[in-house]
Order: C-alpha cells, then sequence, then structure tokens
C-alpha cells in the first residue's frame, strides 16, 4: 500500500518500491481492494523481496521505512547508499482474520495511517535539513498514532 500512495502523492519527488522480508509470491488481495477503493493504480505492484534492493545493482534509495510491526525485531539487509532508515510500525492489516468487513476495516486504517505519514514526509523540506534532523523528523513520524488507535 506504501508503495502505491507514495508514488501518487509523492508528486515525481520520489519513486517507491514496497518489499518484505518474506514475501509469498503474490499481493495481498484486500491490500489490492484497498488501493482500489482508494483510486491509485495497481498494475505494477507485484510482491518482492528486500532483498532484491539490497544489491549493488539496485535503484538507488535515499530512504528505507519498515512498516510492519513484526519487522522491527528482524535484521534488515545492509542498504547500498545508505539510505536514511526508519521505522513506521503499523498492525499488520493482512495478519488480521476473520470476515470481509474485518478485514477491510484492518486494511482501511492501515492504508489511512500510511497515507498521513507519506503526507507529512512528502511535505518535509528534505533539501534544507541535514541527515541528523531529517532522521529525527521522519522517527518523529513514525510515532504519529492516528486518533482512532
Amino acid at each position: 500500500m506504501a508503495e502505491a500512495i507514495l508514488n501518487k502523492r509523492g508528486k515525481r519527488r520520489f519513486v517507491a518500491y514496497s518489499a518484505g522480508s518474506q514475501p509469498d509470491g503474490e499481493v495481498n488481495a484486500d491490500a489490492l481492494g484497498q488501493i482500489k477503493r482508494a483510486g491509485l493504480p495497481t498494475e505494477a505492484l507485484r510482491s518482492k523481496s528486500w532483498d532484491e534492493f539490497s544489491l549493488p545493482d539496485s535503484p538507488h534509495m535515499d530512504f528505507v521505512f519498515t512498516v510492519c510491526d513484526k519487522v522491527a525485531g528482524e535484521q534488515c539487509p545492509v542498504w547500498p547508499g545508505q539510505p536514511i532508515t526508519a521505522h513506521w510500525g503499523i498492525p499488520d492489516p493482512a495478519a488480521v482474520t476473520g470476515d470481509e468487513a474485518t478485514r477491510n476495516k484492518a486494511m482501511s486504517q492501515a492504508f489511512h495511517q500510511l497515507t498521513r505519514r507519506i503526507d507529512l514526509f512528502s511535505h518535509l523540506p528534505i533539501d534544507k535539513l541535514n541527515r541528523m534532523a531529517l532522521t529525527s523528523e521522519l522517527d518523529a513520524i513514525g510515532r504519529i498514532q492516528d486518533a482512532d488507535e
């Protein structure tokens, strides 16, 4: 979801990629449904391993955000180019079980939290902040909680 949101809201300032530590080979159907309901394109989305982005010939990364709570304790790869990293943990909506309405609610909550954080990120004066200040701002964004949490 974050890839679709940032690629749309980043106003061509950013190119986003989403990947996971243990991809299962297909994008979660509930996540695709949420992205489509938000009117964002889904055609280019695919399940990817973060290993794909840790290779020397991978796209250059300026920022890497981990978003799922379960990733916080995992060992992340060493990213080429030393991008600024931040953890923006949210409960994994794909782990929610139950009926379609329950799963859709979890996806919607995650989507809105990601959208809020991405909007804040995309409006930062990146070119005016040094690395330490930028890291501090990104960490603060990651601590923002929505009112309904």
